[in-house]
């Protein structure tokens, strides 16, 4: 495994971390502790240190899963847990971020964390004037002083967010996520060379497109009702799925296409990590297999 130094945090981190929305139950499929145990384990086993997750990934569902799994070994982990979103059912989200709901939903992702601090504590795709809130700010300021969040970060949306980027160093923001894959390059333009001038930490997610990149669907693809991809635009699943079969072209022979597209995006200078998400340990290892071909300059 491959390691990076997340931006200004001095973190070193894996360039192939841990998604987690999966573990929330909205991508067809609940996850029993057993599976999250199975999936960190080897996850760890591999060289990974990173885990993102969030609030509203299940009432703290995910962290509690994470939190359960890695309880006895929280040095060996990185973990960059979310706020801004309360899950009140599939894909249904109530956005409770004054300063006060912020610090309340800190509590509660400590406690289904299992830990007295979060590594990286980030803004979940909130407007800009949320963004901007003085008192919340302030707030988590407060909270890092007392120890119980290390660095703050700021997972934008969408991707051409260049006002929270560029507001990202006034803000006390040491690490952008950012939707970033081969299929959505938009980042590119504005928001990755801002990250670069304020030497800020990029954590890449939906590398995988939300699994298009893996090549393992066509156009046509249908997915569970259960399953978050059910939710979007079919006409624009389509033309993604039609996309992917051009993009096809460009892996090398004897590439696995999952692979191959996450190391497309470490290819960046910018970015510091990628945070696919999996389903099983398989999974894990193909994706932890993407750091070996960065190296290879695949």
């Amino acid at each position: 495994m491959k390691y990076r130094t997340l931006g200004k945090t001095g973190l070193r981190v894996s360039v192939i971390g841990v998604g987690t929305w999966q573990f929330g139950g909205e991508w067809g499929k609940n996850f029993s502790q057993e599976e999250v145990d199975a999936i960190l384990r080897r996850a760890g086993e591999l060289g990974i240190n990173l885990i993102d997750t969030a609030e509203c990934y299940g009432d703290h569902l995910s962290e509690a899963l994470i939190g359960n799994s890695i309880h006895g070994q929280r040095e060996k982990w990185i973990i960059a847990t979310k706020f801004g979103h309360k899950y009140e059912g599939f894909m249904q989200r109530a956005e409770p971020r004054s300063a006060s709901e912020v610090m309340s939903q800190l509590e509660g992702s400590l406690k289904a964390l299992r830990t007295e601090y979060i590594d990286v504590y980030q803004y979940h795709s909130v407007r800009n004037a949320e963004y901007d809130d003085a008192e919340v700010r302030a707030a988590l300021a407060k909270a890092r002083e007392a120890g119980k969040i290390r660095h703050i970060g700021a997972s934008i949306s969408p991707p051409d967010n260049t006002h929270q980027a560029d507001g990202a160093t006034a803000a006390g923001v040491a690490v952008i996520q950012v939707l970033y894959n081969r299929l959505d390059r938009r980042a590119e333009k504005d928001v990755l060379p801002s990250c670069q001038r304020q030497n800020l930490g990029v954590l890449a997610r939906v590398p995988l497109a939300s699994g298009l990149l893996s090549g393992k669907y066509r156009p046509g693809a249908t997915f569970a009702r259960n399953d978050y991809r059910s939710t979007q635009d079919a006409a624009k699943q389509a033309e993604q799925l039609r996309q992917v079969q051009e993009v096809a072209r460009e892996v090398p022979a004897g590439v696995p296409m999952s692979q191959w597209a996450l190391a497309w995006c470490l290819r960046s200078e910018a970015v510091t990590a990628v945070i696919p998400g999996c389903k099983d340990v398989g999974q894990v290892e193909a994706n932890a297999a993407a750091g070996e071909i960065v190296e290879r300059g695949v």
